[in-house]
Formats: structure tokens, sequence, C-alpha cells
């Protein structure tokens, strides 16, 4: 089986629950994803309902072309819809991937979905897919996020500058995070015992 069949996988554990995203999800996601705030930082912006549909109709097309993953995630404390987060750029041949695109409603921060997510992605990307390099990548103004993957165990690689247009017009600079396949065992570890890494998102 090629990555993208592989990571197309339901990943759950006692706190948290990823499907792949379908058709049933739209209505459950649509609530949460209307708060603008959700988005500052995003390439694509949701204001409208024109705007998510539009949203939710291209993260379906990407995934059908197998150009990403996109995942439906459930607070599994709640039952309730929390956000969403995805696999992208995928190379196999680099045992390379990213993990990214990653939103939770207002509710489901401060929680340890983020953490709890991201824990499943990266032991299915090292255990399931074999990858040697997970990255993740964000608006260098995005604090908060940086912080978020700081504590779940990335490492700060540095910063493209002028990497991409953002709504309006601004060029962002995107600053890159990874974890390695040497370093997961550590902080696997870390994820599980909350060992120097807070959950702050």
């Amino acid at each position: 089986m090629t990555w993208i069949e592989l990571a197309a996988a339901r990943l759950e554990n006692e706190h948290v629950l990823l499907q792949p995203l379908r058709e049933e999800h739209r209505q459950l996601l649509r609530p949460i994803a209307m708060d603008p705030q959700i988005w500052t930082y995003f390439v694509t912006m949701i204001e409208t309902e024109e705007d998510f549909h539009n949203w939710f109709d291209a993260a379906l097309a990407a995934q059908h072309a197998g150009r990403r993953v996109v995942f439906h995630i459930t607070d599994k404390r709640c039952g309730a819809t929390a956000g969403s987060m995805s696999y992208s750029s995928f190379a196999e041949a680099d045992r390379r991937l990213e993990v990214g695109a990653s939103w939770l409603g207002t509710a489901f921060r401060g929680r340890g979905v983020n953490r709890w997510a991201k824990f499943l992605l990266l032991r299915h990307a090292f255990d399931g897919l074999g990858a040697e390099r997970v990255e993740f990548k964000t608006d260098v103004l995005n604090i908060k996020a940086r912080r978020a993957l700081r504590n779940i165990g990335a490492t700060e690689e540095g910063v493209l500058r002028s990497y991409n247009f953002m709504p309006g017009g601004r060029r962002r600079d995107a600053v890159f995070y990874s974890v390695l396949r040497a370093e997961w065992p550590e902080v696997s570890q870390a994820l599980l015992t909350h060992d120097k890494l807070p959950v702050n998102q």
C-alpha cells in the first residue's frame, strides 16, 4: 500500500478519535469553523457559509486526489466534534511528510486535544508509515501555535522568509518545526507522561 492509503486510517485513544474526512462531517464541523479567529493565521479565511463549504469541498477534493489526508477530530470526553488536522506534503521516497492545517474550536483548546491528536498523527507516521521526518510549519506571528509545537516536542528549525501570500495580501514568513524518527521515542514518552511538556493548547 502507498503512504496515502496507509495514512487514511482511523486513529484513536481514550482521549480523541481522528477519522478521515467524509461528507457526514460537513455539518459537524460547520458550527465551530464559523469562528473567524480560528483562521487568523491560515492561508484560507472562513467568514461566510460559502467560505466554509468551499473549504470543505476543497479538503475532500484534495483527499480524493491523494494530496492530503484531512482528519475530523472528536473529543471523546464529551463526544463532540473538536476540529481538524491533516497529513500533507507526502514525500514517500524520502520518508517525509507534514502534519498541519490544525485547528480546534474555542471550547476544545487547553484540554489536551491538540496534544493527543498530534500524538496519534506522529505515532502513525513513524510506526505505521515508517516516516523518518515529520514536519510542521506555521506563521512566524502565530505565537500560540509555535508554543504548542514546542510543547509536543517539535524542534524549531528556522524561518523561510516571504513564504506565501496571506488573505489581504500580506507575505507570510513561515517557521518550520520537525520531529525525527530518532527523537520519537523520547518525544512519545514525554507526551504520554506529560514530562516537561505542559498542555497549553
